[in-house]
């Protein structure tokens, strides 16, 4: 059975031992951040914390819990997605991708069971009153700042709301998005969203811009932990993120019509924010922020949100996130990404064995890829191929090595990558779009990039020599070795 809401997945982490509940009041001005922090760059990514009795910035307890790093382990991120291994949701999507239909009425009646399945996924509309909205605060008497919101760094701007799922809609086609985008609480009713130009919902926000109507949003905080995950994954803007939910689950999403906006939230969800944007206001400044990159990105102007109405179960679990210097809660999140949408490059680039980001190169700025080579120049028709697929674009270093190499090991692919290349030889710079959040490219979005070719080289790429072999013990040895070790009285 699929994770319905927030507070059955605390309840799944809790029961697999993986939960501290935090029964000591904590400051939700940079305690809560300090105390994550530590637990998150702990080995494995440390346990999800549960903050029982947050302090406001004002003073006095909030009423309402703060969840944290409840995504900030592999463990955690399967258990979201019900699965026992992230590859598991890969090898479904590239059984669909493999499908063919048959040719016989009999094979086709075979593939009836299949589609049946698939059928299932488009989010469910629930009628009544949805768990999300039993308590409804509107207009006026909506106060963001009896809320948990934490401030996250000592540099940032306010409190901000940092695991959203933003709903808004595409105003030429209609298709919905769900992004995870930072939120800064300006004022008790008011927010500033950081939709990044590459982002959908800046792509929505800009066509309404220039239609000059006003714009709905929902902020969903909370909801099922599948579509909380799909909030951040990089999905096409034709992919409803709902509809990608409900394949990952293997059930529905149930959706609920929003009160004071023409827009779906998520029925399950802790609280949503309800609002809109008009283009005809100018925008907001909004940052400083500590991000991903471990470096504070500065402060620029970006829409303003007018909250509407803040709609909630009655005692609904803040979800949050930290993000800052790796590893922390958002490389497992981006780890997931990185299993489950590898079937995806692969029907693109098939000479991909593997492909790993690790969390030094908070994401975009360094990839490592494996491939199964078999021409001269495959590596750059790889690197090339790779910063053609969306948001792969941003990737700032891209390392291409042979199929026997593990990326997923960054000790070892390092390794390989340097003894394997000869710089002027094996690698290139290319032009293209840079992450809004780096801070070294020439322009704002736009720079260099490098490709490093660190696979073994064949006499049509210019390399004349023999190749060596990497040192490996033979199987009789290690086998004797084995048998004799615990007789050796060594400890390691």
């Amino acid at each position: 059975m699929a994770l319905d809401n927030l507070r059955a997945f605390v309840g799944a982490i809790d029961a697999a031992g993986d939960l501290r509940r935090v029964a000591h009041p904590v400051s939700v001005d940079k305690e809560i951040t300090e105390i994550a922090d530590r637990c998150m760059k702990s080995a494995g990514g440390g346990p999800a914390l549960l903050f029982e009795r947050p302090t406001l910035p004002q003073g006095g307890a909030s009423r309402y819990p703060v969840a944290v790093n409840l995504f900030g382990s592999e463990k955690r991120m399967a258990l979201a997605l019900g699965v026992p291994c992230l590859d598991e949701i890969g090898g479904r999507i590239a059984t669909l991708l493999n499908v063919k239909v048959p040719d016989t009425l009999l094979g086709k009646l075979a593939m009836l069971p299949q589609l049946a399945e698939v059928a299932k996924f488009p989010p469910k509309a629930v009628g009544g009153r949805a768990p999300a909205q039993e308590i409804v605060v509107r207009d006026r008497d909506v106060d963001l700042s009896q809320f948990p919101i934490p401030v996250c760094w000592p540099e940032d701007g306010g409190p901000y709301i940092t695991l959203p799922g933003v709903i808004t809609r595409d105003p030429k086609t209609g298709v919905r998005n769900v992004g995870m985008y930072r939120i800064q609480v300006i004022a008790p009713n008011e927010l500033a969203m950081h939709w990044q130009r590459h982002k959908v919902g800046a792509a929505h926000w800009r066509e309404m811009a220039a239609r000059g109507e006003t714009m709905p949003v929902a902020i969903a905080l909370g909801g099922d932990p599948a579509s909380i995950y799909a909030a951040s994954a990089p999905l096409p803007p034709s992919i409803d993120e709902f509809l990608f939910a409900g394949f990952l689950r293997k059930e529905p999403v149930r959706l609920a019509k929003a009160i004071t906006c023409d827009l779906e939230v998520p029925a399950e969800a802790e609280l949503v924010l309800e609002g809109y944007v008009d283009p005809r206001e100018e925008l907001v400044l909004e940052g400083p922020f500590g991000d991903h990159t471990g470096f504070y990105s500065l402060a620029d102007y970006y829409p303003k949100v007018h909250v509407t109405a803040v709609t909630m179960r009655p005692e609904p679990i803040w979800p949050h996130t930290i993000v800052g210097r790796p590893p922390m809660e958002d490389y497992w999140l981006g780890h997931a990404t990185e299993r489950i949408f590898l079937p995806l490059l692969k029907l693109t680039l098939p000479e991909i064995v593997d492909l790993h980001m690790p969390p030094e190169g908070i994401f975009h700025n360094l990839v490592f890829v494996s491939i199964d080579k078999q021409y001269p120049g495959q590596a750059y028709k790889v690197m090339n191929g790779l910063w053609g697929q969306g948001l792969m674009s941003l990737a700032k270093v891209i390392v291409v090595l042979d199929k026997d190499v593990s990326v997923r090991d960054p000790k070892e692919a390092w390794w390989v990558a340097l003894n394997h290349i000869d710089p002027e030889r094996d690698v290139r710079f290319s032009m293209g779009p840079i992450d809004v959040l780096d801070h070294s490219s020439r322009g704002f979005t736009y720079g260099s990039k490098m490709g490093i070719d660190a696979t073994r080289k064949w006499k049509e790429e210019g390399f004349t020599r023999e190749w060596p072999g990497k040192i490996v013990m033979d199987e009789k040895t290690k086998l004797r070795v084995d048998a004799m070790w615990r007789e050796l009285g060594i400890e390691l």
